[in-house]
């Protein structure tokens, strides 16, 4: 329970160990989300992000460890009336048109959202009164999406949530989940797309073979990073010894270093000629990768 004149977290996991058979999913991991932050659950296919959102919703049971939603089981309904969640993979009545799904959602709250707000920011409008069934894969990703939504909910929980949209739709998308965190909304959400977490998130929780990796805001894991990039107009490519990684492109060129200082030192001394000098961020994909990389191969989770 939380201290006295603490609020309960949203969701939290404290020393969770889950299986299937012989293949360890997770292996003791804790993590804490407060309300009002937006969370990117972030690892490779396998590490155990989709088991993670499968216990928080009530829809697995941990092994060992304990799992709250609001401090409570997740699978009791009450931890789970004010928050909303969009899996992977989504079924839908194949007869029921759009208006009619969002309305059936929306039902089951005390404080829906309006359905034409749920039409408009996710692009449904002119889908409204279609099928199910007469809706592509991208069209079925967004009303799943809005569905999330549809109860105005204090949280969402969403997995991979722009899997197969176009750049567009994703961008709406952004737009809409930006909104909602504006407005006190709290996010906890797997994706694959770096620049999405980048875009959306304020925290990062990495995660890979079951365990958690690393955690922290976007900025503070990008600056774990052991190199940055500096970025020129030149001829050709420098005859330093100084860096990492050379890239030339349209008279570009990108040089990986850990040290900015001493390689722009070492070519001002050796008579380098460069122009437009710029000093580029590491990527938050460059930095989760970074963090991966010497991880141990072993058993991993879904």
């Amino acid at each position: 329970m939380p201290a006295a004149g603490r609020p309960a977290p949203v969701a939290q996991l404290e020393n969770v160990g889950k299986s299937f058979g012989s293949v360890v999913a997770l292996n003791g991991i804790s993590l804490e989300v407060k309300a009002g932050e937006a969370v990117a659950f972030l690892g490779p296919n396998g590490a155990g992000k989709s088991t993670t959102i499968g216990l928080l919703l009530g829809l697995l049971r941990p092994g060992t460890g304990r799992v709250s939603l609001y401090g409570k089981p997740p699978w009791h309904s009450e931890a789970r009336r004010t928050i909303g969640a969009t899996p992977q993979e989504t079924d839908f009545p194949p007869n029921l048109k759009v208006t009619e799904l969002l309305a059936l959602v929306a039902s089951h709250f005390d404080q829906p959202a309006g359905i034409a707000d749920l039409l408009d920011d996710f692009g449904l409008a002119p889908l409204q009164d279609r099928a199910a069934v007469r809706l592509s894969g991208g069209e079925r990703r967004r009303l799943a999406l809005a569905m999330a939504f549809a109860g105005n909910p204090e949280a969402v929980f969403l997995d991979e949530p722009t899997s197969g949209l176009d750049v567009e739709t994703r961008q709406m998308f952004w737009q809409a989940v930006s909104r909602y965190h504006g407005n006190g909304g709290t996010i906890f959400l797997t994706t694959h797309h770096m620049e999405e977490a980048e875009a959306l998130a304020e925290r990062v929780i990495l995660i890979n073979q079951g365990r958690i990796v690393q955690q922290g805001r976007v900025a503070d894991i990008k600056a774990r990073v052991d190199f940055k990039r500096l970025r020129f107009r030149a001829a050709e490519i420098p005859n330093l010894p100084a860096f990492a990684d050379a890239v030339m492109n349209d008279g570009w060129v990108t040089l990986s270093t850990p040290d900015t200082d001493e390689l722009v030192r070492s070519m001002i001394q050796s008579g380098v000629e460069f122009r437009e000098l710029e000093i580029e961020p590491v990527s938050l994909e460059e930095a989760v990768v970074s963090a991966l990389r010497d991880q141990p191969v072993g058993a991993g989770g879904s």
